[in-house]
């Protein structure tokens, strides 16, 4: 079956940079891509990438497929480059089979009540109480994640003690190093937080070699993996703990989508920050994970870090355009 494929660059800043133990986040790039079948139907998708060296890489896929590539040449690809083209393909593949579409009315799921990714500013306090007193006004659940070892550990620490004092009994804390501790870090924190039930997991404490210190560490306190599932996919099928899965930046999504409507267990779905095109695939599979599985868990969704404009749109003609 021959396809058409086209596709567009992107690029775009953070409403505000992201500050975490391993640099600097405040932009994104990468490509939507828009296929078409013999039907006339469509299939969208978005290749986005976090790192610049796998930008020559994916340029040479892109360019390799052409405009008329078969659907087994787009299947190839998807295993031959950055995980990022996984998903762009896999999603564009699995909109025209209508994969995502498994009996609801709506193709795409909405996105559940995320968590909250507080930056580190001035603000900080004053936007907790905010967030506090809106979750007990709605009375809904707050779930608040912190990128930690940015600073020193005694300026952690005590923002941390500040943190706990406000923060109320009811809702969950996360904390994400980005692999930035050492094992006796990582172990301090263990400590600090024991039978304290707001920490609902450590995110990466250690780096994403040490599976076992990783592994240690999970036994006296809830551990999610990030990075060493990136590292090392096969952790994704033996790794018992939680796992954060960022299905832009991990491969092909449809592997997820069957995972999760089979029922996979501790996954928590998180944003690489996409546009609209991506970003439709991102809520959808965080829906079901609240729906499917037997450990529903907010999802990191990152709400506010990316700009409102048409290139987040839910359209993704809309999208496409707006490019």
């Amino acid at each position: 079956m021959v396809l058409s494929l086209h596709s567009k660059p992107f690029t775009f800043k953070l409403s505000q940079s992201l500050h975490t133990s391993q640099g600097v986040v405040d932009k994104k790039r990468g490509w939507l891509i828009k296929l078409k079948n013999s039907s006339g139907n469509y299939g969208w998708g978005e290749i986005g990438l976090m790192n610049n060296y796998e930008i020559k890489q994916c340029e040479e896929i892109l360019k390799v497929l052409g405009t008329s590539p078969t659907r087994e040449a787009m299947e190839n690809c998807i295993s031959k480059g950055p995980g990022a083209v996984g998903f762009g393909i896999g999603s564009a593949l699995a909109e025209l089979d209508e994969r995502q579409n498994s009996g609801n009315k709506k193709s795409f799921l909405e996105a559940p009540r995320s968590a909250i990714l507080l930056a580190r500013t001035e603000s900080f306090f004053s936007d907790l109480d905010r967030l506090i007193q809106i979750s007990k006004d709605k009375k809904q659940q707050l779930t608040l994640k912190l990128k930690v070892a940015i600073e020193s550990p005694n300026v952690e620490k005590k923002f941390i003690d500040k943190l706990l004092q406000k923060l109320p009994l009811d809702c969950h804390l996360r904390l994400d190093a980005n692999a930035g501790w050492r094992r006796e870090q990582a172990e301090y924190w263990a400590k600090y937080f024991n039978n304290d039930s707001r920490l609902e997991w450590l995110e990466q404490p250690l780096a994403s070699h040490d599976i076992e210190g990783l592994k240690k560490l999970s036994q006296v306190i809830p551990v999610a993996l990030d990075e060493s599932l990136m590292r090392y996919p096969a952790l994704r099928n033996s790794w018992e703990g939680w796992q954060i899965r960022r299905p832009a930046l991990e491969g092909d999504p449809r592997v997820l989508l069957d995972q999760l409507n089979n029922g996979k267990s501790h996954i928590a779905i998180s944003s690489a920050f996409e546009t609209g095109i991506g970003r439709r695939w991102i809520h959808h599979l965080a829906s079901l994970q609240q729906q499917k599985t037997l450990t529903p868990t907010a999802p990191g969704l990152a709400p506010g870090w990316c700009p409102t404009s048409d290139l987040f749109s839910t359209n993704p003609k809309t999208v496409w355009e707006a490019v």
